[in-house]
């Protein structure tokens, strides 16, 4: 019987791998300086006064930075890496790879420089001005492509669940972009939204949530599917209830975003259609997350030696208590307290920190040993940076939880004549600059992790280096 030796494309991975650990840096370094323009303005405001880094132009570079530079370079680099793997065959094209790779930097390249400059569409999560926007649709088609060729030249026959999280990411992005990116040009870098009033809404947080939904859930999810198992050494946990998992998500997921607009002017029946779907997430999402750690059943003496499970672990837990914390959130009762508060800033740095970033950091460190063929450079700093990032979480999360209980009671105090108690929005970011003082202090501990992360890395890429210079001596 003849063996074919496959020979994997490690070359793009290391790339993107690269690419995710300078974009984390750069993007969570301009949430870093967002997050002090709150905690201290009269020191941006009076001693540095640029308007290139005032706070309505480099949060949504922050935002763009850590969904589409960070996360969607580790996407692209999980992807890359699990495909070939599982399919038993190098990606049908090395030229689109690179093709997608320099692309998307281009993209990300263009965000820093238009974003900073007031070149945006104003739309939550899809800022970018409409050349860019078209840039996009076509490096994204070109990853397709190229996933789809390579699906049809694959070597076994059976397509594991997480490339069917991978296929819904595609497809459903792609339908995502381009529609809410319908756009009439005015000139060059403006234009304005096809759509008007509420129907404008509507398909902004169709697109909205679903961005959170298929760009930073779905194919995380199949990142998980392959990563967790790979990194136990053990079988998923239950393969029926991934297959589960997949189709009640994908289906149940894209109908939840009117609950962004509850108590507008949209319909009640639609507000009403968007809760009931966001409460029925729970389950497939729950599932999911009980299928990764329960893949851990019988090895969790791993996760206290294994730097790389302890960051599932973490991520696994982030996802779950985001997606617990969504559909109580999209409850009228209670979406009337929390809406426009930092109780929301808080629930999505749980599944940006937690869910994407330890899930992430995870994967690198389990993919750089691999892909530079060398032991990591240091097993007590990937702990270390285990433990720091962890605190940062906490430290980041809870008083912006406070702050957001804080800010929807005070919003809800009525003076015994009926008047409000606090009618000056001032008086209520005044009272939260603690809160935001401490979440500075989070972040910046976090970034602090990063840093010793992608100092790790590097030099276990050296090692890679350096043995190889010793062989050929």
């Amino acid at each position: 019987m003849e063996v074919i030796e496959v020979k994997y494309d490690n070359k793009i991975v290391k790339y993107f791998a690269y690419a995710t650990i300078f974009w984390g840096v750069i993007g969570m370094l301009v949430g870093l300086v967002a997050a002090l323009q709150l905690a201290f303005p009269d020191f941006f405001n009076d001693y540095l006064g640029y308007k290139l880094i005032s706070f309505g132009r480099i949060r949504p570079l922050h935002t763009n930075a850590v969904i589409f530079a960070f996360v969607g370079n580790a996407i692209f680099t999980g992807v890359y890496y699990s495909m070939q793997r599982l399919l038993k065959t190098r990606m049908w094209s090395d030229k689109l790879s690179y093709i997608n790779f320099w692309g998307w930097q281009l993209i990300i390249v263009s965000a820093v420089i238009t974003l900073p400059m007031g070149f945006t569409s104003t739309k939550e999560y899809a800022e970018l001005e409409w050349p860019i926007d078209i840039a996009i649709a076509v490096m994204w088609v070109i990853f397709g492509w190229n996933m789809f060729a390579t699906i049809l030249v694959r070597r076994v026959k059976h397509i594991y669940t997480a490339i069917w999280f991978y296929l819904a990411t595609f497809v459903t992005v792609a339908v995502l972009h381009i529609f809410n990116s319908f756009e009439v040009p005015v000139h060059f870098m403006k234009s304005y939204s096809w759509y008007s009033g509420v129907q404008d809404a509507l398909v902004q947080w169709w697109y909205g949530h679903n961005a959170v939904a298929f760009f930073l859930t779905t194919p995380f999810l199949g990142l998980m599917y392959y990563f967790v198992p790979k990194a136990a050494n053990r079988p998923i946990y239950s393969y029926k209830l991934s297959i589960i998992h997949f189709w009640a998500l994908i289906f149940i997921y894209i109908w939840a975003g009117p609950h962004h607009l509850l108590y507008s002017s949209l319909p009640d029946w639609a507000q009403s259609l968007g809760v009931v779907f966001s409460i029925m997430l729970i389950a497939p999402s729950w599932g999911g997350m009980l299928n990764g750690l329960l893949t851990l059943r019988g090895v969790w003496d791993k996760v206290r030696d294994s730097a790389v499970l302890k960051f599932f672990v973490v991520a696994l837990t982030a996802y779950g208590m985001a997606t617990f914390e969504g559909p109580l959130l999209s409850l009228k009762n209670i979406n009337s307290l929390t809406h426009f508060t930092d109780w929301t800033i808080a629930h999505v740095h749980v599944g940006g920190l937690g869910w994407n970033g330890m899930l992430a950091f995870g994967m690198l460190y389990y993919l750089f040993p691999r892909l530079f063929k060398t032991e990591l450079y240091s097993k007590s700093l990937a702990n270390a940076h285990f433990w720091i990032a962890t605190f940062g979480i906490v430290l980041w999360a809870i008083p912006m939880y406070w702050a957001g209980f804080s800010q929807g009671l005070m919003w809800q105090e009525f003076n015994p004549d009926g008047t409000l108690a606090n009618p000056d929005f001032l008086t209520t970011v005044t009272a939260l600059k603690p809160f935001y003082i401490m979440r500075s202090f989070g972040g910046l501990i976090y970034i602090i992790g990063v840093l010793l992360m992608g100092y790790n890395l590097i030099k276990t890429a050296k090692k890679e280096h350096l043995l190889t210079m010793r062989w050929l001596k």
